[in-house]
């Protein structure tokens, strides 16, 4: 018969056995916690800085000239301005502009948009790609002939 000392011993090795595991995946998730908030705040940190060190580009109207703040990620499209150049939209709307340009005021659709992007031929890539055409044409940059054709005015030449 085995002694009460004897059990007890047995199960404090055995509860310092368990200790020592859970103290280790302790360490594992605090490890992994403090990662994210490393990432979180260097996020925070990024987001918070302004984006484009380069002078703000300037717009030549008929009587003054005008300065638009340089494109982020979710800027508003600035209404087009002789002298302003697609350099000052966003990324997404810029290739929009560039590809388009590129017809010689061939007007394309929203589908071969989608695919002249790299984007899949799917309903929502089409309908965000039809969006920023649609905010384009709205803002002066693209002009809409028919419904749902797109291209950049024939005399400016894409101002890209």
């Amino acid at each position: 018969m085995p002694s009460v000392m004897g059990l007890l011993e047995e199960r404090e090795r055995a509860a310092r056995q368990r200790v020592e595991v859970l103290q280790a995946e302790l360490r594992e998730a605090e490890a992994a916690w403090e990662r994210f908030v490393i990432a979180r705040e260097t996020v925070g940190q990024v987001l918070a800085e302004p984006g484009d060190r380069r002078p703000a580009p300037v717009a030549v109207t008929e009587d003054r000239p005008v300065t638009v703040a340089g494109a982020v990620r979710g800027s508003m499209v600035p209404v087009w301005l002789a002298g302003l150049e697609a350099a000052v939209l966003a990324p997404d709307y810029r290739r929009i502009m560039d590809i388009l340009a590129g017809r010689d005021g061939e007007a394309m659709d929203c589908r071969q948009l989608a695919v002249a992007l790299g984007l899949q031929s799917v309903p929502a890539k089409v309908e965000g790609v039809r969006s920023k055409a649609k905010r384009l044409v709205a803002r002066g940059w693209l002009t809409e002939a028919r419904p749902g054709m797109f291209s950049v005015p024939v005399s400016r030449g894409g101002g890209s």
